[in-house]
C-alpha cells in the first residue's frame, strides 16, 4: 500500500530547480484509516514515539511521585545555573537576526507568493498571536515581576529601594524604572524574536515551498530528502515535546492564578485537587474549541480575549494612578531600550538570582514554546511580506507588553510604595503581591474590587482555553506529518494529554516541575532553532524579491 504527493520545484540562487521529493510510503510512515468518528491519519514515527513517551512519563512521575519531585526540584536549579549563558546568547542571536533579515532585502519577500493577499485582518491577526504567544504570563505576571524586581532580584546588581532600612526617593524612583525595564526585557523583543524565527521558517517553507507544515520542512535546505526520514522524525519528536511541556507550565500557572481567584474573591478552596479540577474543566472546554477549529473556535474565542483584556486594562488605567501610569509607561521603555543590552550580557553579571532565576527560566519557556506559537503564527500569517511580519510580529506585541506592565505593574508599585509609607515599616511588602494572587491582591485595593477579580478569573481562564486550544491542534499538525485539517480524534487525544501531563507535574513537583521540564527540553531546542535560522536564510534568498 503506498500514497505519494507529487515532487515540488524550488528554485535555487543560481537559478537552477531542485525537486523535493515528499512523497511517503504509507506502510512505513503514515497510518490512514476510516473508523467513522475515530478516523486517523498519523505520522506513524512521530506521533507513536511522542505519545508512547508521554504515557511513560506520566505513569513514571505519578507511581515514584517523591522520587519525581526531588529531580525535579534538581534539575532546575542545575539548568538554570548552568546553561544561563546558553539561553542568554542565542536569545540575542535570534534578535539579530530578525533585525538583519527585517531591514535586507530579503524583506520584500511575501509569505505564500507574490500575490498572496492576508487570510486575517490586523484586529484577528494580533488578537490571535498574542493570546496565543503570552496570555496567561501577562495575566499570571503582569503585576507581581515588577514589584520584584523593584524590591528584591536588583537586576544588574542596582540596590532596592528598602534595603538600608529607609524609602530613599531618587533609590525608589531608579528601582521603579529598572523593575518596569527588567519585566519589559522579559516580554518584549527577545521572547518575540524567538517566536519569529520559527513561524517565519514554518510560514516560508509551507506557503512558498509548498512543504508540509512541519518543522522538518524548514531544514529541508539542510538536509535534503534525508527530512522524510529519522532526521526529520527526531526534529519533529524535540518539537512536540518542547511544545507540550512549555504549554504545561502555562496551564499549570493558569490554573493556579485561577484557583488563587477564586479562593480570594468566592472562598473556593486553593489547593492542588481545586487545580486539577479547574484544569480539567478548562480542557474540555478547549476540547470544543479544537473540534471547531480555527475560524469556528481559537479565531472567537481570541477576540474574546481580547476584548475582556481591553476591558480589564481600561479599567485598571482609569481607577488607578493614570498620570503615574502614563509616566512609567514612558520611563519604562526609555529605560528599558537604554538598559538591554547589560540585561542581554551573558557574562561577568553580578545578578545572579536574576540572570539565572527569571531571565534563564523565561528564554528556555518561550524557547520551548516556539514551536506552538510559531506554527500557530504561521498559519494565519498569510500574504504578509516578511519585512511586515517581523516587525508586526516583534514590534506591537513588545509595545502592548510595555503599556501592560505600566499599567498593572506600575499600579502595584504605587501601592506596594504607599503601604509602606503609611505602615512605616521599610521592609520589603512582596508578601502582598506573591505568586497567583498578585493580581487579585491588586484589584483589593481599588473600587470594584469584587467585579474586576470576576473578570480577572474569567479572562486567565478564557487566555487558558486559547492557549490549550491552539497548542493542541500545533501538536497534532505535527504528529500528522504537517497536515492541518486531521481528523478530530487526534486532536481531542492531545488536547485531552495536554490536560493530564499539566496534572501530573502539578501532582509530582508544582510549579517547580513544570519549570524543570520546561527548561530542560529549551535547552535542546536551542540548537534546532539555531540551525533553522541558517535554513531560513537559505530558503529566503532562494524566492523572488
Amino acid at each position: 500500500m503506498s500514497d505519494s504527493s507529487p515532487g515540488m520545484d524550488i528554485p535555487s540562487p543560481d537559478g537552477a530547480v531542485n525537486t523535493i521529493d515528499t512523497s511517503y510510503t504509507v506502510g512505513d510512515d503514515n497510518v490512514q484509516g476510516s473508523l467513522g468518528p475515530l478516523s486517523f491519519d498519523i505520522h506513524n514515527p512521530v506521533f507513536l514515539v511522542s505519545s508512547l513517551t508521554t504515557v511513560a512519563f506520566v505513569l513514571v512521575t505519578l507511581i515514584f511521585q517523591d522520587q519525581a519531585s526531588a529531580i525535579f526540584n534538581w534539575l532546575f536549579t542545575f539548568v538554570t545555573t548552568t546553561f544561563d549563558w546558553l539561553f542568554l546568547t542565542v536569545a540575542n542571536i535570534f534578535v539579530v537576526f530578525c533585525l538583519a533579515i527585517c531591514f535586507s532585502p530579503l524583506g520584500r519577500v511575501r509569505l505564500g507568493g507574490a500575490n498572496a493577499t492576508p487570510d486575517y485582518g490586523y484586529l484577528s491577526w494580533f488578537a490571535m498571536l498574542f493570546a496565543a504567544g503570552m496570555g496567561i504570563g501577562l495575566m499570571f505576571f503582569g503585576v507581581l515581576e515588577p514589584v520584584y524586581h523593584m524590591q528584591v532580584s536588583n537586576p544588574l546588581g542596582l540596590q532596592g529601594p528598602f534595603e538600608d532600612g529607609t524609602l530613599n526617593q531618587d533609590q525608589v524612583a531608579a528601582a521603579r524604572a529598572h523593575g518596569l525595564a527588567a519585566t519589559i526585557f522579559h516580554w518584549g523583543l527577545h521572547p518575540w524574536a524567538i517566536y519569529a524565527v520559527v513561524a517565519l521558517a514554518l510560514a516560508l517553507f509551507t506557503y512558498n515551498k509548498q512543504l508540509p507544515l512541519s518543522l522538518r520542512s524548514a531544514f529541508y535546505t539542510l538536509l535534503g530528502d534525508r527530512v522524510w526520514g529519522w532526521p526529520g522524525h527526531v526534529i519533529d519528536i524535540i518539537a512536540v515535546f518542547a511544545t507540550l511541556f512549555g504549554l504545561t507550565t502555562s496551564l499549570g500557572l493558569g490554573a493556579q492564578q485561577a484557583t488563587a481567584g477564586m479562593n480570594y474573591v468566592f472562598g473556593v478552596p486553593n489547593t492542588i485537587n481545586t487545580q486539577i479540577i479547574v484544569i480539567a474543566c478548562v480542557t474540555g472546554v478547549a476540547l470544543i474549541s479544537v473540534i471547531r477549529g480555527i475560524d469556528g473556535g481559537v479565531k472567537l474565542l481570541s477576540n474574546v480575549n481580547m476584548a475582556l483584556a481591553f476591558l480589564l486594562l481600561l479599567f485598571v488605567f482609569i481607577a488607578g494612578p493614570t498620570l503615574t501610569i502614563l509616566k512609567d509607561a514612558g520611563i519604562g521603555l526609555v529605560t528599558y531600550v537604554r538598559d538591554i543590552v547589560p540585561l542581554s550580557n551573558p557574562i561577568g553579571r553580578d545578578d545572579d538570582s536574576f540572570r539565572q532565576g527569571w531571565t534563564s527560566f523565561y528564554w528556555a519557556w518561550w524557547i520551548s514554546w516556539s514551536p506552538f506559537v510559531g506554527m500557530f503564527i504561521a498559519r494565519v500569517s498569510r500574504g504578509r511580506s516578511v519585512r511586515e511580519f517581523i516587525i508586526c510580529v516583534m514590534l506591537i506585541p513588545t509595545l502592548v507588553s510595555v503599556f501592560w506592565m505600566a499599567v498593572f505593574g506600575g499600579t502595584a508599585i504605587d501601592q506596594a510604595i504607599r503601604m509602606s509609607q503609611e505602615s512605616g515599616v521599610y521592609e520589603n511588602v512582596i508578601a502582598n503581591y506573591n505568586d497567583a494572587i498578585a493580581m487579585f491582591a491588586m484589584f483589593g485595593d481599588m473600587p470594584l474590587t469584587a467585579i474586576t477579580s470576576t473578570l480577572g478569573i474569567i479572562l486567565v481562564l478564557v487566555f487558558f482555553i486559547t492557549s490549550s486550544d491552539s497548542g493542541s491542534l500545533v501538536i497534532d499538525t505535527i504528529t500528522a506529518g504537517g497536515k492541518t485539517e486531521a481528523p478530530t480524534a487526534q486532536r481531542v487525544f492531545w488536547a485531552t494529554t495536554e490536560g493530564i501531563v499539566a496534572i501530573v507535574l502539578l501532582i509530582g513537583g508544582g510549579l517547580t516541575a513544570l519549570q524543570a521540564m520546561v527548561n530542560a527540553t529549551g535547552i535542546i531546542f536551542s540548537f534546532v532553532l539555531l540551525f533553522l535560522c541558517y535554513a531560513t536564510y537559505k530558503g529566503l534568498k532562494s524566492e523572488p524579491r
